[in-house]
């Protein structure tokens, strides 16, 4: 458990979508809505330790088409996230922060679909967790269940110390403008919609 709790926290000094979405979901509406993002991926994580323990997983490694269905629904959801952020017209406002009102359940359905649209997660637990399957110990379901939890547990502490390091360092370093909030929110839907292109060029390879 110690050395799967160890490259755990390696693989998270990687940057990924989901450490991307959680610090442009704070800055846009401030702590609360950064942890509920983090927790949506979080459940998100859950579904496919869920889903990688009955093995369902299994099925998008070995069908083509299960693949490409759930690869290209992940693809088409970002690409329309970033559209949408790109034609969205920021609201004139006084020198404010620049979070604002969002809507939380809204944040948190997004971040738990695109965690779940993105079929490199299910093989990444598919693959990852049971190389700290111990044959001499507890049954392999229950393993898998536990590295599963464990997973998910970190990933949720993970994301909200993001959320507190967003909170602190993004306000003094992003200028709070008219301007810079419209620029900031252009800038979000450009990678979207490069995550969603990402997406859709992998392969179960």
């Amino acid at each position: 458990m110690l050395t799967f709790v160890i490259v755990v926290l390696m693989l998270f000094l990687i940057p990924g979508p989901a450490v991307f979405l959680t610090i442009t979901q704070t800055i846009k509406g401030g702590k609360r809505n950064g942890i509920i993002t983090g927790l949506g991926i979080a459940v998100g994580d859950l579904i496919h330790t869920l889903a990688a323990v009955v093995g369902l997983s299994a099925i998008l490694m070995t069908s083509t088409l299960a693949f490409g269905v759930v690869k290209y629904l992940g693809s088409a959801y970002l690409v329309y996230l970033g559209i949408r952020a790109l034609v969205e017209k920021t609201k004139k406002v006084e020198k404010k922060p620049i979070t604002k009102k969002v809507n939380n359940k809204l944040s948190f359905r997004q971040a738990m679909l695109i965690e779940l649209l993105n079929p490199k997660t299910s093989l990444f637990f598919l693959a990852f967790l049971p190389q700290f399957v111990r044959s001499d110990g507890s049954p392999v379901t229950i393993q898998l269940l536990m590295l599963g939890l464990t997973f998910v547990l970190m990933s949720i502490l993970y994301t909200t110390l993001l959320v507190f390091l967003t909170s602190t360092i993004g306000n003094k370093l992003i200028v709070k403008s008219n301007q810079g909030s419209n620029w900031f929110g252009k800038a979000i839907g450009v990678v979207y919609i490069g995550l969603g292109i990402k997406l859709a060029l992998q392969t179960n390879e």
